[in-house]
């Protein structure tokens, strides 16, 4: 029996994720209950499979947006609905099959332990790993560390995570931004500069071919573009909050 929880589901936001997207929610659903997943617009015919899917099993919930939004905006539907549910914590992962659904428990008992966090993946890599995408990625980590002060956020990127519903909602609705591909970074930077420490734990990321199945949105320039608008517009919001965080710093000491 999968482990399950009145206060923490497990999200996931699908958008054309391929085939192994039925495993994916599978694999989720042996490890924890409830696990709802928002279609965001997909036209892969995933949305009719996982409502299918549902349809015989109670601890799944499949939501549907007419339209792709991105990602960030599929999970800020998901986690209002959530919270209305009156759950407070929401794991979310990939529906492509890349997260590692075996540590969904334990992803889940640290944030039980600790519910003011969030319990952030720290990606381990495979041999199969692109290098310009695990190369790429520690330029956006250095500026999160940078924009919160080094309140440790090991991976600003990696989707696999804890997040409190309230203060995410309450960020994401000060801001329109952090709707499509900056989600991830952006929640982190925003929720440490809302107080929300960040909790580390290792997880593998696994990379597919398309022969095995393997789907990948990412488009270098476009993606990296918005990354780069995303940091000037959080380093500005840094500045602007330096002395609060340096305040906030010397006072956790």
């Amino acid at each position: 029996m999968p482990a399950s929880s009145p206060t923490h589901l497990v999200l996931i936001p699908s958008y054309n994720p391929g085939p192994k997207v039925l495993a994916t929610v599978r694999a989720a659903r042996a490890q924890w209950s409830p696990v709802w997943v928002v279609v965001d617009g997909s036209t892969d015919g995933s949305a009719e499979s996982l409502t299918e899917l549902a349809r015989n099993d109670p601890g799944l919930r499949v939501l549907v947006l007419p339209q792709n939004q991105g990602k960030g905006a599929a999970v800020l539907h998901g986690i209002t609905l959530a919270a209305q549910a009156g759950f407070t914590h929401a794991l979310t992962m990939d529906s492509d099959g890349q997260h590692p659904e075996q540590l969904i428990p334990a992803f889940m008992a640290a944030s039980q332990a600790t519910p003011a966090a969030m319990v952030l993946g720290k990606p381990v890599f495979g041999p199969e790993a692109p290098a310009l995408r695990v190369n790429g990625r520690k330029v956006s980590n250095g500026w999160a560390n940078l924009e919160t002060l080094g309140m440790g956020i090991g991976d600003s990127l990696y989707g696999f995570r804890v997040y409190p519903i309230a203060p995410l909602i309450q960020v994401m609705q000060g801001t329109r931004f952090m709707r499509r591909f900056d989600f991830d970074p952006e929640a982190v930077v925003r929720l440490c500069w809302a107080g929300v420490w960040p909790i580390n734990i290792d997880a593998p990321v696994r990379y597919f071919t398309p022969q095995e199945g393997g789907v990948s949105h990412f488009k270098y320039l476009r993606d990296n573009v918005l990354l780069s608008w995303m940091h000037t517009r959080l380093f500005i919001g840094f500045v602007l909050r330096l002395p609060l965080l340096l305040w906030r710093r010397v006072a956790s000491r």
